[in-house]
């Protein structure tokens, strides 16, 4: 192998610090041109082969040397004539070239061969051309002429290029975006590939190709045009890895010569063969030049090349020196991989950008792949693991998945692998919301249960038990074990077999003395959610899934059909062993929602597994009245009294049987209850039975059993005598109002006679009174039910429910006035308040409980709100409803920000222009309330901030929102000129008039001159000087920056704010709407809404995700040998000389030093570049790898909420 001192003999003394990257001269000598000498009758070295001999027209390509970035294409396209005429001959031009890198149609070893062709014809016209299209590939517009070449050196040729470099747009082919970049990119670091390829057995050797355009590349990777520095890197390191491949080949070629002439020598004189080791002689003695050539070429691209440009100001540029390093380590190990340029890659482990950082890792992941390496990164590994396993939390999800993979690498290949506590920073992740870092997390736990599994003493047969209970000790000593669907996700790729075991875990729930009590849970969780992911296949809440080919749905209805037969007989006696512990056989009922239950009809013998089935089902309905099993029944009861199951015939009878026996408990403590003479006993039994009732009410039609007027009579009684028993009255409130839900089905399915109608709407009307008193009780869960069912019948008996059946018109039935008014307090009053409230917290004990009990309060207030925003939207409450809404938009942003914007943007569908005064009319009422109050002017401020907020909902297309913008403004000036009435002080609103600004940036230039004309039509002379007014004034008058407010004379009349700053370019229309128009905007349609009737779903917000805590975790620095163990040396910032006359001692004109102005980088104090000891990764920042949550999580809350 080559030497590593010949390649990199300097670096030892090469100063960072005084890397100045304009300053530095191409180490290369410049070619000599002389002529060919004539070869001696006994050369010392063998003579080189002339061009035509040493350059193939079509040279194979070893598959392994083949670039990899022509994606495929070279091979499938036949080659094209490239040529063009030129000077009567025929030659490749550099715009040919240029074409075909481009397009990526042509092969790239014919196009570098038509170039070859042209170089052996003309050395220098060769070299011009490559040199042209190198401008070319830059965006550079300019030409290097042959008296350029003759006359200038390399660096006043760059400074003309940069002249000339004057382009409109600033983007260049390496920077244009889209595909075309990526096709241009792969298509010039293929030709540089194939170039050193075809040029390895002898031009690289001529001195003259190869040293000129490495120096010229050099030149121009110091230019401060992006352009010139990007492309020319690119190719200057993409050139280098050629070099190294042909170094490699090189070193073994010498070695195998070597070999062959030490293996003559030992031979005696007889039998030595002297032709031959003087062949060979010559043979070492033109590889041993070649090598020092190379090895020149090498080390003057290294120096002048990577080591100012890995660390550019442009990421791409360190991305690729970075990219390419990792390329030299892997290839030739014996020159570069060694302490002095593994630093680079460990400093570049703190780089600011994520694409940097994530071509550092892929390149250790190269070296730690291979074994026969880990020697050479011990030193590395210890002084970066730390840096690397806080890496695992960085900002960038693609960063975080592959030092994962990294990480598992140095976990199987190192023999100190990493500690529990190392692994402590890893296994996390499996709960991580992004997919891929946790199916990479993921594969590290499986590796590390594994090889504890390995190191046991356990057979070979129970490997699979053993993993299950090494997986169930983890679920249960995790923090995070409550998310068990996550962790099954993650292994899933790799543990598929083992979580397909149904055999062996349901053999362990079975068996009597097998596990422990927290195990049986751990292990039952973990098992429903493997049979969910293998029967529907569909990632949990929060992640993404990825595209199912027909191969994995084939397998996806393989596992459905296996667990069904598997768990058919077994469920019963599972349900049946686990029946008394809530928590398993909730989790254990959700398991048949996921069998194939077509099949319980497909054999005879399985109906009695069915009768099992819904045997079991009926005992536990009668053992529980927890609502997580009653809801896991009712779930279950749905789906099995479908009728697209030919069984459902038996789930009905069933469950009908169960109700009868409920309805008779229930009926038997009615008449004591009516009566006052019920003990606790039958209080209890009738509450636990209406519990139930209520509970398979929501999946089954109960109205055959008539239980609506025995529970209405029930509330009437109970609020009259004031026995506010809690449980009872929600379970009849509940009862009763699924009983006027399923009627109202029945009544669309059916099409039943007037009579009937008028009696559902009486029931109806009956049952909102009853409601309506319930609204005040002392009792929070009777008071919250009641306000949640009245606004689902509300909704399912309002005008547009019926629109489309005419003749259930009858049906309809709209709120009183009273009822209006009490639901609108009850917003105020119970969800618009404080977290802390005194009902709170006194049933608040620890502090864990605490933040859950909060949580669940904030999602009851929740679902209240949306149920009340879907009232105003669907029509049955007035639009100006929702100003009790809007005002609080600002105040409670955090926790329902996202169900008022989106009501406000509903309401803008239903009518623009009254949903605009809708909004003027809930800031004049905060006005007045703050008229009425001490007059602060840190209130008018915080009514400010929302009238901001709510203009920036009327969204960017001005010309849609005029209308209502118009009547906004005039509304607002109307109420803000209000005559005064008695006891009111003289225009005390006019102070409205700085809130209203706060909508002026939105109008258009022709309503601004229509609205400053009704201003001063309707304003007073004497207010017209109000500092109001003229703040008001000044809004409509702005163009498109905003001017600083001026300070007025007059104490609080000093505006502290700036005028509301146009966002965006106005649209200067001349003219102005007439009044007729303007009376037409102010046109007060009426609401009408012709939004379906949603489905009655409720809303939760979604948990706070949690974060693992960011590590920071300090790297040593040290710019020389990681063994010596001294202190890192700072890179220090430098500064690059500009191109200035006095440089180039020509005088430059304005314009020319106008474009070059344009294209070089900005060299204020932001251009020294940063240290790179200094560059923290955005994962020392907030992660966003976050952990889900499942236990307060929903689907997509907008959604639950206006569907």
């Amino acid at each position: 192998m080559l030497n590593g001192d010949s390649v990199l003999d300097s670096l030892e003394e090469l100063d960072i610090s005084s890397d100045s990257g304009s300053d530095f001269e191409a180490t290369i000598k410049a070619p000599k041109r002389r002529k060919m000498a004539v070869p001696r009758p006994q050369p010392p070295k063998r003579p080189r082969r002339k061009a035509a001999e040493r350059v193939p027209s079509s040279p194979p390509l070893d598959p392994s040397m083949q670039p990899q970035a022509s994606r495929g294409t070279s091979k499938q396209v036949s080659p094209r004539p490239l040529r063009r005429v030129n000077k009567g001959s025929l030659s490749i031009s550099s715009q040919d070239i240029y074409d075909a890198v481009r397009s990526g149609k042509s092969a790239m070893v014919t196009v570098v061969d038509e170039w070859l062709d042209s170089y052996k014809q003309s050395q220098k016209t060769g070299l011009l051309v490559l040199i042209n299209f190198i401008v070319h590939s830059c965006g550079c517009k300019g030409v290097v002429s042959w008296e350029m070449m003759d006359d200038m050196q390399n660096a006043e040729i760059i400074s003309t290029l940069t002249k000339e470099f004057n382009e409109d747009s600033v983007n260049y082919p390496l920077s244009t975006p889209g595909p075309q970049m990526k096709r241009f990119k792969a298509g010039l670091s293929e030709f540089a590939q194939v170039l050193v390829y075809c040029c390895r057995n002898s031009l690289i050797y001529d001195e003259y190709l190869f040293p000129s355009l490495l120096s010229l590349l050099t030149g121009l990777s110091d230019s401060q045009v992006r352009a010139f520095r990007h492309t020319s890197t690119l190719l200057a390191v993409k050139l280098m890895t050629g070099l190294v491949d042909v170094a490699v080949t090189l070193s073994v070629q010498l070695q195998t010569t070597q070999r062959q002439c030490d293996m003559e020598k030992s031979k005696g004189i007889h039998d030595r063969a002297s032709d031959k080791l003087e062949k060979l002689q010559a043979t070492i003695k033109e590889l041993q030049e070649n090598r020092e050539e190379l090895s020149s070429l090498m080390n003057a691209t290294f120096r002048g090349v990577f080591v100012h440009r890995y660390r550019d100001r442009l990421s791409e540029i360190r991305a690729a020196c970075i990219e390419e390093l990792g390329m030299w380590l892997k290839t030739d190990p014996e020159d570069f991989l060694n302490d002095k340029c593994l630093k680079y890659l460990g400093w570049t482990l703190h780089d600011k950008q994520s694409p940097v950082r994530l071509q550092c890792v892929r390149a250790l992941q190269g070296l730690y792949q291979e074994k026969e390496f880990i020697g050479r990164l011990e030193l590395f590994t210890s002084r970066f693991k730390e840096r690397m396993l806080s890496m695992v939390l960085d900002k960038d999800p693609d960063v975080a998945v592959e030092i994962v993979k990294l990480l598992l690498l140095i976990q199987q290949n190192t023999d100190e692998g990493l500690t529990a506590e190392e692994c402590g920073h890893i296994f996390p992740l499996v709960y991580a919301s992004h997919r891929g870092l946790a199916s990479a997390a993921g594969s590290f736990l499986y590796n590390k249960l594994k090889t504890v599994i390995s190191s046991s003493n356990q057979k070979e047969k129970h490997d699979n038990a053993t993993f299950l209970q090494i997986l169930i000790t983890f679920c249960i000593q995790s923090e995070f074990h409550e998310h068990a669907a996550y962790l099954v996700d993650s292994l899933w790729d790799v543990a598929g077999s083992e979580l397909r075991d149904w055999d062996t875990m349901t053999a362990f729930l079975l068996q009597e003395a097998g596990l422990m009590y927290e195990e049986e849970g751990a292990l039952i969780e973990v098992m429903v959610c493997a049979i969910r992911q293998a029967a529907q296949a569909t990632p949990p809440v929060g992640r993404a899934q990825g595209k199912k080919s027909m191969k994995d749905k084939k397998i996806q209805e393989q596992d459905r059909r296996r667990i069904t037969t598997h768990f058919i007989p077994l469920l019963p006696q599972l349900l049946s062993k686990y029946s008394a512990d809530a928590k398993k056989v909730s989790l254990l009922l959700r398991a048949p929602l996921y069998f194939n239950l077509e099949m319980y009809s497909s054999a005879q013998w399985l109906e009695k597994h069915l009768d099992l089935l819904l045997s079991q089902i009926c005992s536990i309905v009668e053992k529980h009245t927890e609502d997580t099993v009653l809801e896991a029944c009712t779930h279950l009861v749905s789906t099995l009294c479908s009728d697209c199951y030919t069984f459902s015939s038996r789930a009905h009878l069933a469950f009908s049987q169960l109700l009868d026996i409920l309805s008779e408990c229930f009926s038997t403590c009615l008449n004591d209850l009516l009566q006052g003479t019920a003990d606790d006993d039958d209080v209890y039994s009738a509450a636990h039975a209406l519990k139930r009732i209520s509970a398979l009410s929501s999946a089954k039609d109960l109205t055959a059993w008539k239980l609506f007027d025995s529970c209405l009579e029930l509330l009437k009684s109970r609020l009259e005598s004031r026995e506010l028993d809690k449980e009872l009255m929600v379970s009849a409130l509940k009862c009763a109002a699924f009983h006027l839900m399923w009627a109202k089905v029945n009544a669309v399915n059916s099409k039943p006679a007037q009579d009937e109608l008028k009696h559902l709407k009486k029931e109806v009307r009956m049952f909102c009174r009853v409601c309506q008193a319930c609204l005040w009780l002392n009792q929070a869960e009777i008071r919250d039910r009641a306000f949640e069912l009245l606004c689902d019948l509300l909704l399912l008996y309002s005008v547009n429910s019926v629109r489309s059946e005419p003749a259930l018109q009858a049906l309809v039935h709209l709120p009183s006035d009273s009822l209006r008014s009490e639901l609108a307090a009850f917003v105020l009053d119970y969800i618009f308040t404080d977290p802390e409230d005194a009902e709170l917290s006194s049933t608040l004990t620890a502090a864990e409980d605490t933040e859950e009990r909060k949580i669940i309060h904030l999602q009851r207030k929740r679902n209240q709100l949306a149920g009340y925003c879907k009232l105003v939207i669907y029509g049955v409450l007035d639009l100006t409803a929702a100003t009790d809404i809007f005002k609080y938009y600002n105040k409670y942003f955090k926790d329902f920000g996202d169900i008022i914007k989106e009501t406000v943007s509903r309401s803008k569908l239903i009518n623009p222009v009254q949903s605009a005064k809708t909004v003027c009319l809930c800031l004049q009422q905060m006005f007045s309330e703050m008229l009425t109050e001490e007059h602060s002017r840190q209130n008018l401020l915080e009514i400010r901030d929302l009238a901001k907020k709510l203009a920036m909902s009327f969204g960017v297309n001005l010309n849609r929102v005029r209308k209502p913008l118009v009547a906004l403004h005039m509304e607002g000036i109307r109420f803000a000129l209000r005559k005064p009435q008695e006891g009111e002080e003289h225009h005390a609103n006019v102070d409205f008039f700085e809130i209203l600004s706060e909508f002026s940036f939105k109008l258009l230039q022709q309503d601004r001159v229509l609205l400053a004309a009704f201003l001063k039509s309707e304003c007073p002379g004497a207010v017209l000087s109000r500092p109001s007014v003229r703040m008001y004034q000044r809004s409509l008058e702005a163009r498109i920056s905003s001017k600083p407010r001026e300070q007025v004379d007059g104490g609080d009349a000093v505006l502290s704010r700036d005028t509301p700053v146009a966002k965006r370019r106005r649209t200067t229309a001349q003219g102005s709407a007439s009044s007729t128009a303007r009376e037409s905007w102010l046109d007060n349609s009426s609401i009408s809404s012709r939004l379906h009737t949603p489905a009655l779903t409720s809303t939760v917000q979604r948990e706070p995700a949690k974060q693992l805590p960011s590590r920071k975790l300090a790297v040593p620095e040290s710019e020389d040998d990681f063994s010596s163990g001294s202190q890192m040396r700072k890179v220090k910032p430098t500064k690059r000389r500009h191109f200035t006359s006095s440089q180039t001692g020509t005088t430059q004109d304005l314009n020319s030093n106008i474009t070059l102005l344009s294209l070089i980088e900005d060299e204020n104090a932001e251009r020294e570049e940063a240290e790179i000891e200094d560059y923290e990764s955005d994962s020392d920042s907030d992660s966003a790898n976050t952990l889900p949550s499942t236990r307060y999580v929903s689907a997509s809350v907008l959604d639950q909420l206006f569907d």
